[in-house]
């Protein structure tokens, strides 16, 4: 619960330490005192918006702490979970806002953000103000209220699970089948691909390899054409050997008695043997050239057929490799495609059964919690002074949404007998200040918020329907800590702890005080209420007298 509210430089509030009870708590003042500010500064350590005009004029910043105890286990796991150091179940948020626009929040002295702040405050503190009645004029919004008040969400958020798979699965079905024609002509590119490239069964590198090969063989050529015109020079009609051998003849007879023609003669005789020798090794190296005509023709046709695809796709072989085996693998998924939208439409149409099955459980569980809800809420309306007023459910099956099927309306019968008709259309201002209370009061231990604060929930109501208001608000203050601003004594008698915001001018600034109030003080402020400013005595006696009543009931 909210044990402390600590306010400094907040508008008109210079300093206040604002000391609260674990039940009914209640603020009165003069209009104008301040205790719109007040809840102003509970909204901001919320972590609610706020504006540099709350801060006090000629100050650098306004700061409001609140002190919770008596934390929860719910609230310290949260707490464990975001992080956040706690002892002795309690815990301080804080917010400060300069005079320059920028704020700072902090919870357990530790700087967090203004939508940690309102997480955690949101587990906390529920406040009901003015714009709160908005809620029962949007219908919308009934639907989360009859579940509030229902207290078990078991089958919504298992048909919320449910529910979205589906969307999964039809969000994902869409897609494949927006795909398909895509598919389809990726399909064809990707077929092409495969004959192209299949067809060659390439391997990595495989250009290179036939390229030297390639070369290799036309070099063979070259050379065998070559060897053999040698043989035919040395050996043939105009035989290099058969010169040679003339020569030798023609100075053979003039060799014994002239040494350099013997010389020359046994040269040109191992010119011969030389050549001969030659020859005979040139015809083995021909012989060892071998020239495949038949692989040549295969080589310069594959080299073609491959250059062709590489000038087609714009890549090398080792591309043309990856190519093919990445079109393979695109190939077989898109043919697993079809299958699986198959799947996906088989899938949809069981999820699509069991989630409308799921909704008409939540359906049924929602006519009973909305038959409960309709005789509570009425019932509560009949001790808040509305006598023969009927709250009805209108509950009708729609489409399927994320909430379930379920169409809720809170519908409202003034007097008996009459039609009910939507609580827009016929309720006034005090009438709906006093159907919010009752919704508030027949959910109030639905939830684990220990705090609750009401601020104005008197508006448009006087005498006897105040005094309920007062009664009921005593009531909710049994199973939680209520904070409630008002102007009616009738509601102000009721408080377990009663505080007052008062306006005074200090000097030449108005500052606001807020005092917790004894016996004494409670008796002057309810008098004060009731007749104004220096109530008689009599007065006093009546004020003296309400509380007493009030004790007793």
């Amino acid at each position: 619960m909210l044990k402390e509210l600590y306010i400094k430089n907040l508008a008109v509030i210079k300093e206040a330490v604002i000391p609260l009870g674990d039940r009914l708590n209640i603020f009165t003042g003069e209009t104008g005192a301040g205790k719109s500010i007040l809840i102003n500064g509970i909204n901001a350590v919320l972590g609610q918006r706020s504006t540099k005009d709350i801060v006090r004029t000629g100050c650098d910043k306004a700061v409001i702490t609140a002190l919770f105890t008596d934390l929860s286990p719910e609230h310290e796991a949260k707490l464990d979970e975001l992080g956040i150091d706690h002892e002795n179940h309690e815990m301080t948020l804080t917010r400060e806002i300069s005079a320059d626009g920028g704020s700072v929040s902090r919870i357990n002295n530790r700087t967090a953000s203004a939508s940690l702040l309102k997480e955690i405050g949101s587990l906390l503190i529920n406040i009901h103000g003015q714009h709160d009645n908005q809620i029962l004029l949007d219908s919308e919004k009934h639907l989360q209220i009859l579940d509030d008040f229902g207290g078990d969400d078991t089958l919504l958020e298992a048909y919320r699970v449910t529910f979205r798979e589906l969307q999964q699965t039809a969000r994902k079905l869409g897609e494949l089948k927006k795909l398909e024609q895509t598919r389809i002509e990726r399909s064809r590119y990707l077929s092409e691909v495969i004959d192209d490239i299949g067809e060659l069964e390439l391997t990595a590198g495989e250009d290179d390899t036939l390229e030297k090969e390639y070369t290799a063989a036309k070099n063979a050529e070259k050379t065998i054409i070559a060897v053999n015109s040698a043989i035919n020079a040395i050996t043939g009609e105009e035989a290099a050997t058969d010169m040679i051998a003339a020569a030798e003849n023609e100075i053979s007879a003039f060799t014994d008695g002239d040494e350099v023609l013997a010389a020359l003669y046994e040269r040109l005789s191992a010119a011969e043997i030389e050549l001969a020798d030659i020859a005979s090794e040139l015809e083995k190296t021909a012989e060892k050239t071998e020239l495949d005509g038949q692989r040549l023709g295969y080589l310069s046709e594959r080299l073609s057929a491959i250059n062709k695809l590489k000038r087609k796709y714009a890549l090398d072989c080792e591309g043309l490799v990856k190519l093919y085996e990445g079109s393979c693998r695109e190939m077989s998924q898109l043919d697993s495609s079809s299958d699986e939208i198959k799947k996906l439409m088989q899938q949809r149409e069981e999820l699509l059964h069991k989630v409308t099955e799921q909704a008409k459980e939540l359906y049924d569980y929602r006519e009973r919690v909305a038959e409960r809800f309709s005789e509570q809420v009425t019932a509560e309306l009949e001790f808040l002074n509305m006598s023969g007023v009927v709250i009805a459910v209108r509950h009708e099956k729609g489409k399927l949404t994320v909430n379930g099927m379920d169409s809720v309306e809170f519908l409202i019968s003034a007097n008996k007998g009459e039609e009910p008709k939507p609580i827009s259309k016929i309720a006034s201002g005090g009438e709906l200040s006093r159907i919010m209370l009752a919704l508030k009061s027949v959910i109030a231990d639905k939830d684990s918020i220990p705090t609750m604060i009401f601020d104005e929930i008197d508006t448009g109501v006087s005498g006897k329907a105040a005094q309920k208001i007062g009664i009921k608000l005593r009531q909710i203050g049994k199973v939680r800590q209520v904070i409630c601003v008002t102007h009616l004594s009738q509601i102000a008698v009721m408080a377990d702890d009663h505080l007052m915001i008062e306006k005074k001018i200090v000097g030449d600034r108005t500052e606001t005080s807020v005092t917790k109030l004894d016996l004494a003080g409670r008796t002057a402020e309810i008098a004060r209420i009731m007749g104004g400013d220096h109530p008689s005595a009599l007065m006093l006696e009546n004020a003296e007298a309400e509380l007493r009543k009030a004790a007793e009931i």
